[in-house]
């Protein structure tokens, strides 16, 4: 028996929306974050600016190192490194946790359900991006998307850009090199993730899928989504703050590390040889390389920094980076739970094929 339904009361009573509505109380409360928000923000810009000369004090002046010495070189770009990157990574991981509380799976999977080719692959590519993932979560987002109607090569277009394409190592790589390798990784990497979907989608191979997979019911969580405050937005962004700097921040203090060893101890262009252009093999080298070593992308792009630096060619440099973040083993074993075999070898192929291609061309435009 349907419940009695109560009269509803007006919006404005108890600060709730109604549909199609913006709630005063979510109004006032973007409004106090915005005035706690800004200070902090300029706090924030003022401290990254005084970084440079404050390593250069503190290795040169303080700690009385030549600046034209290895070990000076390489403690200085440490002392700047570590906490520039550090600070760039806590500025983007609470931004972006605050805008996946927009971007659920769930709303992700609603958007791609139905969708064809093509159209499919590029809007699975570009939802990819702010969408959380790793590589624990692919099965489950895999079984979600397929079984909710979301075709093979649209879902696989969203596996390859979550990861590679992820908003930590845009700001990362805008802080570090500028708009220009931002953008270019930004392009290629979308650009691998439409490709790599379409071909898959194109070849028909869905009985290449585990049997069980599609005999799955989508389950729950199709229904409307709840209004979320703006201080759960906050908090969601202080915890992903919490749980992925918590998580990440020795690989980064660990790859800067290297980067300084490289920075301060390898003469430059040094690299020009082994990772230049003239190096034909130095693209398919850097993926073969780049595939085991499971890293993410705050991570490895202090080590990329320090390879250009170097003289490493860009596309050489971008095919490495693109194989660590896109192509690692740990997913490869935990997508073996859904996909044959044969699957996982045309996944990475055509993942690889595309990160190849990106490489060579890179090195020859730049």
């Amino acid at each position: 028996m349907k419940a009695q339904e109560m009269p509803a009361e007006p919006s404005g009573a108890t600060g709730t929306a109604a549909p199609g509505e913006t709630s005063p109380r979510r109004t006032r409360g973007l409004g106090r974050y915005l005035l706690a928000g800004i200070p902090a923000l300029a706090l924030w810009m003022a401290l990254y600016w005084v970084l440079e000369p404050f390593s250069k004090w503190v290795a040169f002046d303080l700690a009385g190192l030549a600046e034209s010495s290895r070990l000076g070189m390489a403690v200085q770009f440490f002392l700047f490194e570590a906490p520039k990157v550090l600070m760039l990574l806590l500025l983007v991981v609470f931004g972006v946790g605050i805008l996946r509380s927009f971007f659920t799976p769930e709303r992700t999977r609603r958007i791609l359900a139905g969708k064809r080719e093509s159209a499919g692959n590029l809007l699975a590519a570009l939802l990819g991006v702010p969408t959380p993932f790793c590589s624990c979560s692919a099965v489950p987002l895999f079984i979600g998307f397929v079984t909710a109607g979301v075709p093979l090569g649209v879902t696989l277009s969203f596996l390859v850009a979550s990861p590679m394409v992820n908003e930590v190592a845009l700001v990362l790589l805008f802080g570090l090199f500028g708009w220009k390798v931002a953008a270019i990784y930004a392009g290629t990497g979308l650009s691998i993730a439409v490709f790599a979907g379409f071909v898959i989608g194109k070849l028909k191979l869905e009985g290449w899928v585990e049997e069980w997979v599609y005999a799955t019911s989508a389950g729950a969580g199709m229904g409307g989504e709840e209004q979320i405050a703006w201080s759960d937005r906050v908090s969601a962004g202080l915890q992903a703050v919490r749980d992925i700097v918590g998580r990440v921040w020795p690989y980064v203090l660990a790859g800067i590390a290297v980067g300084a060893g490289i920075h301060g101890y390898v003469p430059t262009n040094a690299m020009a040889h082994l990772m230049g252009k003239s190096a034909w093999w130095a693209v398919p080298a850097a993926v073969l390389i780049g595939v085991p070593m499971y890293s993410n992308a705050a991570g490895i792009i202090p080590i990329v920094q320090a390879l250009m630096e170097k003289g490493a060619a860009l596309g050489t440099v971008l095919a490495f980076m693109m194989a660590v973040i896109g192509l690692s083993l740990p997913e490869a074993v935990i997508l073996r739970k859904v996909l044959k075999p044969k699957l996982i070898a045309v996944y990475f192929g055509v993942v690889a094929l595309g990160i190849l291609a990106v490489g060579y061309l890179f090195n020859m435009i730049f």
